[in-house]
C-alpha cells in the first residue's frame, strides 16, 4: 500500500510534467538542438515500453521487440522499423541486452518502497 500511495503522489507531479516535456520536445525537436531532441526522443521511448509494452524502463521498445519476436506487437515493430533502418531491433538490442543482463543479475528491477 505504502508503494501504490508514493507511486500516486509521484504521479500527480510527473504526469503535468511529462505532458510539458513532450510539448517541449516537439518545439525543440523542429527548432532546438538534436542531441536535446535526441535525449527526449529516447526517454519516451522507454516510457512507452515500460507502460505500454510491459517492458523494462532502461530498455527500448525496439530491443524489447526483438526479445519477444513470438509476440504480434513485436513482430509489427520490428516490421515498421525495417522501413526505415535495417535490422534496427536486433542492433539495438545486441546494444541493450548488456545492461538489462547487468540490472537483472543484481536485482536493480525489484521492488525498492516496503
Amino acid at each position: 500500500m505504502k508503494e501504490r500511495l508514493a507511486g500516486f503522489v509521484l504521479m500527480t507531479a510527473i504526469v503535468p510534467m511529462a505532458l510539458l516535456g513532450y510539448l517541449i520536445l516537439c518545439v525543440v525537436g523542429f527548432f532546438g538542438r538534436n542531441e536535446r531532441a535526441r535525449a527526449g526522443v529516447r526517454a519516451l521511448d522507454h516510457f512507452v515500453n515500460a507502460s505500454v509494452f510491459n517492458g523494462y524502463a532502461w530498455e527500448s521498445v525496439s530491443s524489447h521487440a526483438w526479445r519477444e519476436q513470438h509476440r504480434w506487437w513485436a513482430r509489427w515493430v520490428i516490421r515498421i522499423t525495417d522501413l526505415f533502418q535495417k535490422d534496427h531491433c536486433r542492433r539495438a538490442n545486441k546494444r541493450e541486452q548488456p545492461v538489462v543482463d547487468f540490472v537483472l543479475a543484481r536485482g536493480l528491477e525489484k521492488q525498492t518502497i516496503k
